[in-house]
């Protein structure tokens, strides 16, 4: 059998970061090397995650769970107040960094890049890692070739942080790769009520909706004469996000550099 490969996992207790241990502990191919959380801490991942005990118990010290355990890829699961710095810590230990965390700026991840490159290493941050969502992405980056005029409506939680979301994001970076900026709507448009229009990227708009109840949808709408084209992707559990996690680990270790997106990865 082919060498492990061993892993650590950030935010281990948290929604996503509980999916990323059940899912390394079920692969051959991988091995928990770590799991670290700020509570929980002495539980073991295992048994937290409803699997047999692993041997590998939480642990609130990051630095200290690189330098004994020995991972060759760090899984990102925090929120943006930790994902940079972890990301630093990653990669001053020669770590790949894998992260699901959102919020990073042009700047930070051009910095990342540099220190992944210094290190000679590969990281990816990914806003999704859903197949279907990336899908998505690509399809609506080539609808805008043909449908110029789009909007962009995400759904998520009341709980989540960062508006737009940062699939939304991408998308919008990736739709504007293939279309010259554009203001849409009436020129002499009003909002009565402020943002009501959404956020302006490019000539374009992004809503975010942000309800209890909801988990994470996108849709791109396209118009043109006498016609629309509605391109949207739905998740409906954090599970769902695995496969692309797991070929994300599997991948980064070719790379060197710091990749945005998980786009990059799918052919």
């Amino acid at each position: 059998m082919a060498e492990q490969i061993r892993v650590a996992v950030a935010g281990a207790a948290g929604r996503m970061g509980k999916e990323v241990v059940k899912m390394v502990l079920e692969d051959e191919g991988l091995k928990l090397v770590a799991a670290i959380n700020m509570t929980h801490v002495g539980s073991d991942a295992g048994t937290l995650v409803g699997l047999p005990a692993c041997g590998v118990s939480i642990t609130d010290d990051l630095e200290l769970a690189l330098i004994e355990g020995k991972p060759q890829v760090l899984v990102d699961f925090t929120t943006p107040q930790f994902a940079y710095v972890n990301t630093e810590l990653a990669i001053k230990h020669g770590v790949s960094p894998v992260v699901g965390t959102t919020g990073f700026t042009p700047e930070q991840i051009e910095d990342l890049d540099k220190q992944c490159l210094e290190k000679k290493i590969g990281g990816l941050i990914a806003p999704n890692f859903s197949i279907g969502a990336i899908l998505m992405m690509k399809f609506a980056a080539q609808a805008a070739k043909y449908f110029p005029h789009l909007e962009i409506i995400e759904y998520h939680g009341d709980q989540k942080l960062d508006a737009p979301s940062g699939t939304a994001v991408k998308t919008a970076e990736l739709i504007a790769k293939n279309r010259e900026e554009l203001r849409q709507g009436n020129p002499d448009e009003e909002e009565t009520i402020e943002g009501s229009r959404g956020g302006y990227y490019n000539g374009f708009r992004i809503h975010s909706v942000r309800l209890p109840g909801v988990f994470a949808q996108q849709e791109v709408i396209f118009g043109g004469f006498g016609q629309t084209l509605k391109i949207r992707h739905d998740s409906y559990e954090r599970a769902g996000y695995m496969p692309g996690v797991n070929l994300a680990i599997k991948k980064v270790l070719e790379y060197e550099g710091m990749v945005y997106g998980f786009d990059h990865f799918v052919d």
